[in-house]
Parts: C-alpha cells; structure tokens; sequence
C-alpha cells in the first residue's frame, strides 16, 4: 500500500512526504489507494529509508520492463544512454576544494618540520637527549609534496604578474602519514617535564614554560593534519571537491548559474538508459564526468537481464578507449559519437599533414611505416606501455631519421621554431588500439542506422530531461546522500514509466521509427 502510494505520488509529480501525507487526508484517489488510513510522515520516511532499499525498487523496476518486453514495448536489446546534473540538498558555499587543502597542507607541513628541528634543537641545547634516552627525530615523508610546493611557488610568481592562477589538483600521498609520530614528540616531552618538575600551567596571567608552548604547538598541528587527512579519505581520488553538508556530493557547473559567474554548485550526476521512451536504468554518481558512468549502467544491464544487449547509443561525452574496448569485448556494437565528429568534417582536418591519418601507411618484410607529405619514411622506433585503471594503454612512436631541408616542417612539427628546431625530426606517438575503436564508432554512427539512432537518443533522452527539469521542475533533490538520492529519482522514474505505459496504451504515443532525411544531433 505504501509503494502504491509513494509510486502514484511520484506519477503526478509529487516528490515531498508532507504533500503525500496531506493528500492521503483529502485526495480520492489517494484515499482508494490507502483504504481509507491516513499515514504519517513519519511511515513514510520508515518505508523510503529503511524497507524500500535500491535493490529492491530497482527489481521492481525491471519486474515492469520484464512484462514491457511480453508486451512489445520493449526489446531489452538496445540501450539509449545520456545524462544530466541535478542539483543536491547541500549549502551552496560549503564546498571542500582539493586544491586549497593541499596549499595549506603544505604551510602546516612547513610547521611541523619547523616543531621537529625546534624538538632537536632543545633536546640538543640541555642534554635531554642522552639524559632521557631520547635520539633526534626525523619528519615524516608525504609524496606529492615537492610537487605541490613547486605549483604553490609558481602561483605566486604568476599572482605577482596578475596572471591567471595554475590549478593544483595533484593527488597527495597522506594515508601513510600517522599522528602517532606526533604523538611520540609530546610523550617525549612529558617525559622531560616528569624528569625536570616541569609544570603545565594554564589560566590568564600566567607564563607557559617553553616545553609546555612545544607540545600544545605539535598537538593543534596533529589535529589539523588530522583533519586533512579526512577530507583526502571523504574525497578519494576521483574527485576534487565535496560539499560539507552532503559529503557525497560534488560541486559542478550547472547549467543555471544563479550568480551569472560560473559559480559551481553541489549536484550530482544523473544516468538514464532509455528504450522506446521507457527508463530502464537509473544511475546516480558524484563524477563531473561521464567517461566512468557508462560501464557501470551496462555492467546492471547484463546482472538484470543477461547477455542480450547488441547496442548502445549514446553522445560523445562517452567516448573513451575503455568504454568502446568494454563494448567491443562483449560484442555490444558502439553508437557513440567521437568527440572530434564536428571536427572531422572539416577541410583542416582532412589538410592537417602533421597527423599520421593523413598520411599513407605501408608494410614491408612485417614492419609497418609511415610515409609524410614530403615522401619520407617513418619507421617504428619503440613500443610504449602506460597503466590505466582498469586497463594499459599501448602507443607506437614512429620517427624519420632525417626531416633536413623538408619545406613543410612548418606545417608538420608541433610548435616549430625556425630558429631552434633546425635539426628536429619528426615523431609521432599512435594508439593503434584507440585509433580502431573510435573508427568502428564512427563507422556505425554515419550508416544508415547510426543517424536513426541517434536521432532517437536524442528526441527519447533529452526529452525525458525537458520535462523533468522544465515541465516538472525536479531541478533538485529532497534528500543527501547518493542511496537516498538514488531512490529518490528510482521512484520517479518509475512514475515517469507508467505514465509513459498508459498514453501507450491509449494511443498517444507511438515508437519513434526516425526519419533518414532529417538533420541528426
């Protein structure tokens, strides 16, 4: 009774518990469904945060594609997939920059190095150390730091030219770093206060010794590092922000900018997979991107309903080497839309002699080579390996031995400097790998079929957002953290789909066929 409820509420665009308890007082059809009790705010927010879990809203989601698919409406077979940014309930400006804890990370590390050689030095300057066995203390090391240091030195230097601040996302080795070094400098000093009746003296009016100033020094540096250490574990290393109200949330630009300068706001990322209008998965993530999004909407694809998919069609903020080698490892054929698809149309694309595309590729006695605008070879000098999450990356470099007195070097060298580039030979790195999937893409996405689906992707996708951004005014979410959100627009989504199943059924609307002729997206 309670998922009826919550469901039909979320078909009339009903989001808030209050307006749901409200209208089970006073609404018909609310009252039917109910039969005749009244339930509280209080059992609703039961049901939607402690029964009504993901998984289970996400069986009941695919228990309704399932009989779709009896039914016609839908083939489980191809996917359309896009996504868009919804605002999270977060404070605005309670945002956690990566990039400005590691500037003050690195001044509190300057402080702490600073607490070590003051520790030294007095153990040094009274004889503590041998006195109480005490050694000389060393810092601890973070990596990342030296690096740090150098964009901190160098958006000073820029500052001082009124020039645009360099950015500093650099990930900061801090999971190794422990207080418990920290905390060995004061036992240390406790130990020499014991020894020397040394008192700690607190209270207005009274001087505190100089061990006593030391130790509260290295305690109040203890806990600051502490704290950055838990923003670095809040934000993992996929993301360079957080919001303090909803950690899980991360600041992105939206389209709506209530301050007209590009301020960010706490949101996330919002998947859907359509077919024949219909919502068949819903995703939420913190990434600003949706590079890492489409792996994992596929991955739920398959769990739910097996190996049936055979294609997906999606934009080109999609488009990567991990995301079309996935694609072509399970032989799901790739819709996607290359990222420089606008720029492949153009005559300084076709024209551009510096690319290994426009050259001519040949083999002889099983080496590959390359031939340039001015007839010479570039032969294979090495193979390149470089590590991705999740997979390697493989490049060929290719280089000509003597580019002397070539007319085009201009035109065919990066950045070429007449003056100092007299002796550069040309050399160009390929990923053989990369360079086949995207052209299998692209293959795809300018037949005949690719331009109908792209076509659908587009009116289905973007039409799903339209009305829930615009007609339906869900440009932010009523609850924090990614499980709630999550369920939050699952619940929606379902709404969405049984609206879409009753005007199916009445004839008002119809799967959309795609016209060849029409200018495709």
């Amino acid at each position: 009774m309670m998922y009826s409820l919550v469901t039909y509420a979320n078909m009339r665009g009903v989001r808030a518990v209050d307006r749901i308890v409200e209208l089970c007082e006073r609404d018909l059809a609310f009252i039917w469904l109910a039969k005749g009790e009244k339930p509280k705010r209080d059992a609703f927010y039961d049901f939607k945060g402690e029964k009504l879990t993901g998984e289970v809203l996400d069986d009941l989601n695919y228990q309704f594609m399932r009989c779709l698919e009896k039914e016609g409406l839908v083939t489980l077979k191809e996917l359309y997939i896009d996504g868009t940014k919804i605002e999270a309930n977060a404070n605005r400006y309670t945002f956690v920059w990566r990039g400005s804890i590691n500037y003050h990370l690195a001044r509190l590390l300057d402080t702490i190095d600073a607490l070590y050689a003051r520790y030294n030095t007095l153990l040094n300057e009274y004889g503590y150390g041998e006195k109480y066995e005490l050694g000389n203390v060393q810092m601890f090391i973070i990596e990342g730091m030296d690096k740090v240091r150098e964009v901190i030195k160098k958006n000073r230097e820029y500052k001082l030219t009124k020039h645009k601040k360099l950015p500093n996302n650099t990930i900061i080795e801090i999971d190794n770093c422990s207080p418990l070094e920290l905390l060995q400098l004061q036992t240390g000093l406790l130990k020499i206060a014991e020894g020397e009746g040394i008192s700690f003296v607190n209270g207005k009016g009274k001087r505190k010794p100089e061990l006593q100033q030391l130790y509260e020094e290295i305690e109040v540096c203890g806990e600051r590092l502490m704290g950055y250490k838990q923003c670095f574990e809040i934000m993992g290393k996929d993301r360079n922000s957080y919001s303090k109200t909803d950690v899980e949330a991360t600041f992105m630009r939206m389209k709506e900018d209530h301050m007209k300068n590009g301020q960010l706001k706490p949101a996330y990322n919002v998947q859907v997979a359509i077919e024949n209008y219909f919502i068949v998965h819903g995703y939420v993530s913190n990434d600003r991107t949706d590079y890492n999004t489409l792996i994992p909407v596929l991955e739920k694809h398959r769990k739910a309903f097996g190996d049936v998919l055979k294609e997906v069609t999606a934009d080109s903020g999609y488009c990567s080497e991990k995301n079309l080698l996935y694609l072509k490892e399970k032989g799901i054929a790739s819709y996607i839309k290359l990222q420089d698809h606008e720029k492949r149309k153009t005559k300084a694309y076709r024209e551009d002699i510096s690319k290994h595309y426009n050259m001519v590729s040949e083999e002889s006695e099983g080496e590959k080579y390359y031939i340039c605008h001015d007839g010479r070879k570039l032969h294979h000098i090495r193979t390149e390996k470089r590590q991705q999450e999740g997979y390697s990356q493989t490049f060929e470099v290719y280089g000509c031995a003597d580019c002397g007195g070539c007319k085009h070097k201009e035109k065919c060298l990066y950045k070429y400097n007449a003056d100092k580039d007299q002796d550069k030979n040309k050399v160009m790195k390929i990923n053989e790998r990369w360079e086949e999937l995207q052209a299998e893409s692209h293959v795809n996405i300018q037949s005949r079929k690719g331009v109908i689906n792209r076509q659908t992707r587009s009116i289905q996708t973007e039409g799903h957002f339209g009305d829930i951004k615009e007609n339906e005014k869900f440009r932010k979410f009523n609850y924090r953290k990614e499980e709630k959100v999550y369920k939050e627009f699952m619940l929606y989504a379902i709404g969405r789909n049984i609206n879409k199943y009753h005007r199916f059924l009445h004839g008002k609307l119809k799967k959309f066929e795609g016209k060849i002729d029409e200018k495709t997206a």
